[in-house]
């Protein structure tokens, strides 16, 4: 998916139409091609085609070439989404994971006001479904909320007035969930959400709600919206890192459809591992940044999408586990690349603000390994770049049981899954003290300078006997289960992975 920008209609300044942005996909779509990936059961709605006549779905950032017709939706009858400029449905909880028992507030603004209802639903394969329906909101009052407050460049809606509290039955299941919010004119929204327990499970999946929220534009209406990587100027073009937010606030929706732009990657891994019976428990990362994620709980901790920005306890509590003899796997790039803080509220609620210093304003630095503390010490390898154009995976020591009978032979290419950004071992950077350790793919790529590179897959043992398994790139969770991804290859490996992780083998 490439940084493409879709004409919105409307004109808040006498300037230049304000252009579509949906869900931060402007903010790096370059080293995402994967997106916010399917979400099957709101996919039908809402296609569009392109100038060649080819269906593009909706959950792609899509333009026309210049000069050419503006696409018209498929059907106009299904919800339309919603958008930060008009801000016809949006909204945000002003907690984060909540347990069955819990309640969970919503923050909601619709404008025009009219009654809306809220879906919930929990992802999951659901025999392909990708998720299911678990209950429906009686209809509610819609209101046009307060515009966000901004200071510094950091957005915050946390003066919202509450809309909705929802109860969490106590026979929900954990699990990752998606609020769909739609108005009765028929404009929707999302917010994601988790449902966790403290119960022992063999897998922990966290989800990379701190990374999430550092890619989030919203609003992205060519005037507000800033995120870690963009803000606007007067004018309203976008800005780059020197001039976007170091501070960002989850008191806020997602930009465009609400949903962040790594959800996918996810989502990808939750479809698979549902599919195959895995005991899985959830958190999100702020969960285990507070302290109520006890890994000796679980056999091994998932990491299964995008998940840059990591604070102190974050990465404390990761290494205890591996310690204790938690194995650790890491399915995407560019892990634990910056570090965060959290911090309160304006009204106390903890963890509400992240801040990233970046390579801005006194103080330390912000990147891990600058402070000496390199990712490659957890991980057994670290980031070294984008991929600007998806290329093969080759594979190495190819009889090790990671490769058991996954077909795959030394030297094989999967087409492909060398794709956004990729890891490597750095020969000079410190390796974590281990029993044993292997390289899995030695995969050479062009960077956007045209210099050769290279990609690879980690796996070693530690000294407690965990085992920290490091993909090394962004496709390995759609090889999953992304329509037009898969690779039953990695499916077999992954599963190889897991299963001797359950078994502590």
């Amino acid at each position: 998916m490439g940084n493409s920008r879709v004409p919105k209609s409307g004109t808040p300044r006498a300037a230049a139409p304000i252009r579509r942005w949906e869900s931060g996909a402007l903010a790096h779509a370059v080293s995402d091609p994967f997106g916010q990936g399917p979400l099957p059961w709101l996919r039908g709605s809402e296609h569009y085609f392109d100038d060649t006549g080819q269906v593009v779905p909706w959950y792609l950032d899509h333009a026309p070439a210049p000069g050419a017709r503006i696409p018209a939706p498929r059907s106009t009858t299904g919800p339309r989404t919603a958008d930060d400029v008009h801000q016809q449905i949006k909204g945000f909880t002003s907690t984060g994971a909540a347990a069955p028992g819990d309640s969970l507030d919503f923050h909601i603004t619709v404008d025009p006001p009219q009654q809306f209802s809220v879906d919930i639903y929990r992802i999951g394969h659901y025999g392909g479904d990708g998720a299911a329906k678990i209950t429906t909101s009686p209809r509610l009052s819609g209101i046009v909320q307060p515009p966000p407050l901004t200071a510094d460049r950091t957005v915050s809606c946390h003066h919202w007035w509450l809309s909705w509290r929802l109860q969490i039955p106590s026979y929900w299941n954990t699990g990752a969930y998606v609020a769909v919010l739609t108005t009765m004119d028929g404009y929707r929204s999302h917010i994601p959400f988790t449902v966790r327990d403290d119960r022992p499970a063999d897998l922990l999946l966290l989800l990379p709600d701190v990374t999430w929220q550092a890619y989030n534009l919203y609003p992205e209406d060519g005037r507000t919206g800033a995120s870690l990587y963009h803000a606007w100027d007067e004018d309203g073009s976008l800005l780059g890192e020197s001039d976007a937010a170091t501070t960002v606030s989850f008191d806020r929706p997602y930009a465009g459809a609400g949903l962040p732009l790594h959800v996918g990657h996810a989502y990808d891994f939750i479809r698979w591992a549902e599919r195959y019976g895995y005991d899985l428990a959830y958190a999100d990362t702020r969960d285990l940044h507070a302290g109520r994620v006890d890994p000796t709980r679980y056999r091994g901790l998932v990491f299964p999408g995008h998940d840059e920005y990591w604070s102190v306890p974050m990465r404390r509590t990761t290494e205890q586990a591996r310690d204790s003899g938690t194995s650790l796997v890491f399915l995407s790039a560019n892990t634990m690349y910056w570090q965060v803080e959290l911090s309160p509220s304006p009204s106390g609620v903890p963890d509400r603000l992240l801040t990233c210093r970046k390579r801005r304003g006194p103080g330390k630095a912000a990147l891990w390994r600058e402070v000496d503390r390199p990712e490659q010490q957890l991980m057994g390898i670290q980031y070294a770049g984008r991929v600007p154009e998806p290329s093969p995976l080759v594979v190495r020591n190819a009889d090790h049981w990671l490769w058991d009978a996954t077909g795959a032979h030394e030297g094989d290419e999967i087409e492909g899954l060398v794709a956004g950004e990729a890891d490597r071992y750095f020969p000079r950077t410190q390796l974590p003290e281990h029993q044993s350790r292997i390289l899995l793919a030695h995969s050479p790529y062009q960077d956007g300078d045209g210099a050769r590179r290279h990609q690879e897959t980690s796996l070693y043992r530690a000294p407690s006997g965990a085992l920290v398994f490091a993909s090394g790139t962004f496709a390995w969770s759609p090889a999953l289960d992304r329509p037009g991804h898969v690779d039953t290859r990695v499916q077999r490996a992954t599963a190889n992975l897991l299963d001797r992780i359950c078994k502590r083998d």
